[in-house]
């Protein structure tokens, strides 16, 4: 409990501090996507302890400070932010909400403009004032600076007394102009269209902001029942009318798909559009239904706003620890402060090797960048030096195996250190879980968690051991989470993995170098693993893709005795040694091209589609380069299609592919 207490005062201050540094001083420190971050961790804690939580948490907060600078404003009616989400899970949430406490439910869905809130004030058809949001009650007044806002009205169409709300926003060609003015001054650059616009719009002298050419979207209209209006599609619609900017991408849904398909519409459009949006406001259509929903002490219960993953983040770098590989390679793990990294929730990452740590410079405490690599794999990309204040430690090379104690080796030449206990207990581990994997041997049910239980527990020490595990069905039973159904799956799928084609059993045999593709070429080539045993240096080396470091480690690895043996055992117990897989066919539009496969193709994984690439001559990469010959674009692709296109790389959309499919 004490350590909640002091995490719930440091996030305070953390919170509290880039409020200010954002809303006073219009100079963040952190990014929006670190303040979410830190503001979901800090709610989930008051949750659980609510008697550590202060007065002035920013969890009770709306918005921000307002700055003396300017007049403070009284906001009428309050402006409430939105309840942020950002999974597909926390949007499906919402939705069943809704339909549970309404009789069917419309939606409007509307682009999340990444800007600033503005409250406008008409009288009479004239406008009188404009105001920031500041802390939800009381904001700036801004007039002077938003009459320079040609989308803004000052006048509307008609003789009409109205407050209206939208967001102020640069676009990105207007910041590129103003950067190249400002680069050409010796100027600071300014960092980004949100930026650029609160800190216009927070000028003193309006010729500033006038230069700045800043725009605007309106899309609330806070009383909407005086004016006879029903819907929120209708206030839009009449603010429209009156001369106000209206996003023409506001659109009624009324299922989870078109709310689902609207949202994957518009992230596919983000890259095109000139302003900037960072995800999707989805509002309750109907008024009546919005008061029935209600609002709680923040946040209306009839919107949400889910921002789009961010593809690269900042967060903390608090840790890093070692682990041992299936060949005792020592590799440094990134420990992080956990955060959303295109959806994902990314706690670890690993940081390869000594040289690689020592090359970023990376110290324990810092403040990293981190993205997905190749939209899947985490990777910390550098830490922010601008950020480090002194309490941050120095990496240290261990030299001594973290589990067993053994000093580590370094062979000559190479960039790893290795455990050369092959008795290691993390060693026999990781051969295991590497052994039972979806691309080795496929056993469903041995997951990292379970083999590591196992092997503790003296059910599971080697290989052949899992082929017994049977003879513990009793044990299993007694086990906590462990039905008869679930053991009956995990028994079933090791006996399946017995009659698996021999690449697989080649990758799962862990001998250095060999990849998941290059066990297929092997299989291929030898047929079955007996041929390979007995292949020389000079045969495998001669092989395309085959250097003489893989080659040595094959030859090396069947002149073992240990090794030998374990492959006989195998045998005995019935496991298939020979290659099932079709001879290799020939196809123009796929034999000998280099293919990236990315998003989902109907009715098959990506898995099979590699697949059905190689048995016909093709090769499958993981990253889009000029190499590559055919992107393959499924739903959801991610980046990689984007590079595609840069690159001027030949597409393949799901219609294609399929098209193709059919004439094999």
């Amino acid at each position: 409990m004490e350590e909640a207490r002091k995490r719930i005062e440091e996030l305070t201050k953390i919170l509290n501090d880039a409020n200010y540094e954002y809303y006073v001083l219009a100079n963040p420190s952190i990014t929006d996507q670190e303040f979410d971050k830190y503001l979901r961790e800090l709610e989930t804690l008051e949750l659980e302890y609510p008697q550590y939580a202060y007065e002035n948490s920013p969890t009770k907060r709306v918005g921000g400070e307002v700055i003396d600078k300017f007049e403070k404003v009284r906001h009428s009616i309050p402006m409430l932010s939105l309840p942020d989400v950002f999974s597909e899970e926390e949007i499906v949430n919402f939705f069943k909400r809704i339909e549970k406490e309404e009789n069917k439910p419309e939606y409007v869905c509307e682009q999340k403009i990444d800007g600033l809130s503005v409250s406008l004030h008409y009288e009479h058809g004239h406008l009188i004032s404009a105001a920031t949001r500041g802390d939800g009650l009381v904001g700036e007044n801004i007039t002077h600076n938003v009459k320079t806002i040609k989308s803004v009205p000052l006048d509307l169409h008609r003789d009409i007394n109205i407050e209206v709300r939208g967001e102020i926003y640069m676009d990105y060609k207007t910041l590129e102009e103003l950067n190249e003015k400002r680069k050409e001054k010796n100027e600071p650059l300014l960092q980004n269209v949100r930026n650029a616009a609160a800190g216009s719009i927070r000028q003193l002298d309006s010729k500033i902001a006038a230069e700045r050419k800043l725009n605007s979207w309106i899309y609330h209209l806070p009383n909407p029942e005086d004016y006879g209006i029903k819907t929120h599609m209708e206030a839009l619609n009449f603010m429209k009318e009156l001369g106000f900017k209206v996003n023409p991408n506001n659109k009624i849904i009324k299922t989870l798909d078109e709310m689902l398909g609207y949202i994957k519409e518009q992230a596919d459009l983000r890259p095109n559009l000139d302003y900037a949006i960072d995800g999707i406001v989805i509002k309750v259509n109907n008024l009546d239904m919005q008061k029935h929903l209600g609002y709680t002490s923040k946040y209306p219960r009839w919107a949400i706003a889910y921002k789009f993953p961010a593809e690269e983040v900042y967060t903390k770098l608090t840790d890093i620890i070692f682990t041992v590989g299936r060949t005792g390679r020592i590799t440094p793990n990134a420990v992080l402060e956990p955060t959303l990294v295109m959806g994902s929730t990314i706690k670890r990452a690993t940081l390869h090797n000594e040289d690689y740590v020592l090359m970023k410079d990376l110290k324990i405490g810092d403040i990293v960048s981190i993205r997905k690599a190749g939209d899947v794999i985490p990777e910390v990309v550098a830490p922010l030096k601008e950020r480090r204040n002194g309490t941050e430690k120095d990496f240290i090379m261990i030299s001594e195996c973290p589990i067993c104690k053994t000093k580590l080796e370094k062979k000559e030449g190479q960039v790893d250190y290795y455990c050369p206990n092959i008795h290691c207990p993390a060693r026999k581990i990781e051969s295991l879980i590497h052994y039972s994997s979806k691309n080795a041997m496929d056993i469903d049910g041995l997951g990292e968690e379970i083999v590591e239980d196992f092997f503790n527990m003296g059910f599971i020490k080697k290989i052949e051991d899992i082929y017994s595990l049977d003879e513990h069905r009793k044990d299993l039973e007694e086990l906590e989470g462990y039905g008869k159904k679930s053991i009956d799956n995990l028994l079933n799928s090791i006996k399946i993995s017995k009659t698996r084609s021999v690449e697989r059993l080649l990758f799962g045999l862990g001998i250095s170098g060999i990849g998941d593709k290059t066990a297929l070429l092997l299989s291929k080539k030898y047929k079955s693993i007996d041929n390979l045993m007995i292949a020389t240096y000079d045969d495998l080396v001669s092989i395309k893709d085959i250097g003489p470091i893989l080659a040595r480690n094959i030859v090396d690895y069947f002149e073992n005795n240990d090794n030998l043996t374990l492959i006989n055992n195998l045998k005995e117990i019935g496991i298939n040694t020979d290659y099932l897989g079709e001879t290799e066919k020939f196809n123009d539009l796929i034999t000998n091209k280099k293919f990236v496969v990315t998003g989902t193709i109907e009715g098959y994984s990506r898995d099979e589609i590699e697949k059905i690439i190689e048995n016909y001559g093709g090769s499958c990469s993981g990253s889009v380069s000029k190499k590559t010959n055919v992107v393959i674009v499924g739903d959801s692709p991610g980046s990689k299609y984007q590079k595609a296109l840069d690159l001027g790389i030949e597409i393949w959309n799901e219609e294609k592919v399929l098209d193709v499919l059919k004439t094999l």
